[in-house]
């Protein structure tokens, strides 16, 4: 297994590339699709919304995804044991403690987001915090610690971010070709040029999705062992998963954008989404942890 030092490192040189990937992505497609369908303008918006974007998802990601979950800032005195167990598994990591907030919700779930673990914070549901013993939610939170101690969160939220920007951008080019003059424009077109547009309109969102999927389940994988060197314990853990799996209660504030943040699929009682979900089965991560044991 590669060391916590190495994995450091690693994620912040795939956060770059997520980002350069991501960046030229966005401007490729803006490019091509600007001259197969004769809409100049498109370039250098898609440029200066690409970089834009970049920067707000950098800096504000984290208040993006509270915002989008309605999340609130959690009270010492209300969540008693979500903030004691953060702060020891924070001194454990050897992190400064991230800031807590929940969201009013029965169902179970739980993520972190921030660009570093100076600008982190950790939400769980309401539900969650009810319905775990203080083991189980000591596996939660390193799970979630280790996203931020690996720069895990900086990766998913601008990664969540630019999907948003990438799928925007596409719904834009395609009004556009509906708007230009077929008559006189079209048949200036180079042909292959319209067939390259069509196919990026169509599928650089699967494309992104598809990048994000991927990148996804490691770090979960690798969250969860994580966890386990924090806590020294991978039953509490294992335990809380369990719990997870089997709860069914609809997540109603969750938000599609920030999904590959949670723990858990927020949306694994819809089968559509769940085609495309950016965890790894439970049952996977469950089977991997006992082989801790």
């Amino acid at each position: 297994m590669v060391n916590i030092y190495e994995q450091i490192t690693n994620n912040k040189r795939q956060s770059f590339f997520i980002i350069t990937l991501f960046v030229g992505f966005i401007v490729f497609s803006g490019y091509v699709i600007s001259y197969a369908f004769d809409t100049p303008g498109l370039l250098p918006l898609a440029i200066i919304y690409s970089f834009l974007s970049t920067g707000v998802s950098y800096y504000w990601g984290d208040k993006i995804a509270l915002g989008l979950n309605q999340a609130k800032l959690a009270s010492r005195k209300e969540y008693f044991d979500f903030y004691t167990v953060t702060e020891n598994i924070s001194m454990v990591a050897k992190i400064s403690t991230p800031k807590i907030y929940v969201i009013e919700s029965n169902a179970m779930n739980a993520f972190a987001t921030g660009r570093d673990p100076e600008h982190a914070t950790v939400c769980a549901t309401t539900g969650l915090l009810s319905k775990l013993n203080r083991t189980e939610l000591e596996g939660v939170i390193g799970h979630e610690l280790s996203h931020i101690k690996n720069f895990d969160t900086r990766l998913m939220t601008i990664v969540s971010i630019l999907i948003g920007t990438l799928s925007i951008l596409t719904n834009i080019s395609a009004r556009s070709m509906f708007y230009r003059d077929n008559d006189n424009d079209r048949g200036n077109s180079n042909g292959i040029l319209i067939l390259v547009g069509l196919v990026l309109i169509i599928f650089a969102p699967i494309i992104a999705q598809l990048i994000q999927l991927a990148i996804s389940r490691r770090r979960e994988f690798f969250a969860d062992a994580s966890s386990v060197m924090l806590t020294r314990q991978p039953s509490g853990l294992i335990s809380a998963l369990q719990k997870l799996d089997t709860d069914n209660t609809p997540f109603k504030t969750a938000s599609t954008a920030t999904a590959s943040l949670y723990i858990n699929n927020p949306f694994k009682g819809n089968k559509l989404a769940s085609m495309f979900s950016t965890h790894p089965p439970i049952a996977d991560r469950i089977k991997a942890l006992k082989g801790m044991l």
